[in-house]
């Protein structure tokens, strides 16, 4: 009884507005993020404005988190709503930790193979703003919820081969003269990766809720 009397309800739709945002503020933390790979004297800016988005992001997160408890019919389950914006949120927090790293480490050059990984971590948190719009009408749009994710998981893949070349290639480079170069470069590249798993993470989450509810 409950849930024919739930269908019948209008929806609260502004979870979809939140999801929205933060994902538009993730692809702005992804572009500074590529930016500061590009090294030299901006890194401290872009380092900044990095976490800047972040906190950006958590905003929204808290406002979503304040409506899930305060809302009466939401568009879905609740606990999925909560685990969909922390894993959103968890890719840009990876993306904080990531500039974090690099001020730790004073790094102000960065290799080609970093770059490349920023470029997959810009086309992964914008397939993530398509993926979350089409959540908005997820059974109209399941089929393209289902290509985006796949595509998400291309991304993924191609940094995962991406990580272990510069890996290979820190190693080769650093092994008989300065092994803090590798330690250190093999940090970054590790954060960089997780940041693309993270979005990943919300492709994952989204096709669940898709499947739950067709």
């Amino acid at each position: 009884m409950l849930s024919w009397f739930q269908a019948l309800m209008p929806r609260e739709e502004k979870f979809f507005d939140l999801f929205a945002r933060h994902s538009e503020v993730s692809v702005n933390g992804a572009k500074a993020l590529r930016e500061l790979l590009n090294g030299g004297p901006g890194v401290s800016a872009a380092c900044g404005l990095v976490i800047k988005h972040e906190n950006e992001a958590d905003a929204i997160t808290a406002e979503v988190m304040l409506a899930v408890r305060r809302t009466f019919i939401t568009p879905f389950d609740r606990g999925d709503i909560q685990d969909l914006i922390t894993s959103m949120d968890d890719a840009i927090d990876q993306m904080q930790k990531t500039a974090k790293a690099i001020t730790i480490f004073e790094l102000d050059t960065f290799d080609a193979t970093m770059r490349e990984l920023g470029d997959l971590v810009v086309q992964a948190a914008g397939l993530t703003v398509d993926i979350v719009a089409a959540l908005r009408n997820m059974k109209r749009d399941a089929a393209r919820i289902s290509t985006l994710a796949h595509e998400l998981t291309r991304v993924e893949e191609l940094s995962d081969q991406l990580h272990d070349k510069g890996l290979r290639d820190l190693y080769k480079a650093h092994r008989h003269d300065d092994p803090m170069a590798f330690v250190v470069g093999s940090e970054i590249l590790g954060h960089l990766e997780k940041v693309v798993d993270r979005f990943e993470d919300v492709a994952n989450r989204v096709n669940a809720i898709v499947i739950e509810h067709l």
